[in-house]
């Protein structure tokens, strides 16, 4: 039988183990409120331009490794502008480019190098949104 003050410690982590459990999804001061990253995806997703989904992805960016849901929202968001009039070629260059930020940090470890990672492939999708609507004589919003 352990002793007391073993079984009291196993106790203890036991307590702080079973606590997590269950927890509601963590939630971020994002923009002056308190919000999940679901709801900051929900933000994201309602913005009328891949600038503003920018926007709020930093505002509300958490520098580990949930910005990388939050990316991949401005991602979808930016690409609207310009996926649907790229050629071939020019599709895979956008993939190249994508490819590059993801390899820039393979070898690094921790969290805030994913980070790192989700926003270089936003600003990515960003410069080609841009590029798109200039070129449609339209204005970024």
């Amino acid at each position: 039988m352990p002793s007391r003050p073993c079984l009291a410690v196993c106790l203890a982590v036991l307590a702080v183990v079973l606590s997590g459990v269950g927890t509601p999804a963590r939630a971020m001061i994002c923009m002056e409120t308190s919000m999940t990253s679901d709801e900051v995806v929900d933000t994201i997703n309602k913005q009328t331009s891949c600038e503003g989904a920018m926007k709020v992805f930093r505002d509300c960016q958490s520098g580990a490794s949930g910005d990388v849901e939050l990316g991949a929202a401005v991602e979808r968001k930016c690409e609207a502008d310009f996926m649907p009039g790229l050629n071939t070629a020019q599709q895979q260059a956008y993939k190249r480019e994508m490819r590059v930020c993801d390899q820039k940090y393979r070898n690094k470890s921790g969290t805030m190098y994913v980070s790192f990672a989700a926003f270089c492939r936003a600003e990515v999708a960003r410069r080609h949104s841009q590029r798109a609507l200039k070129a449609a004589g339209q204005k970024a919003r």
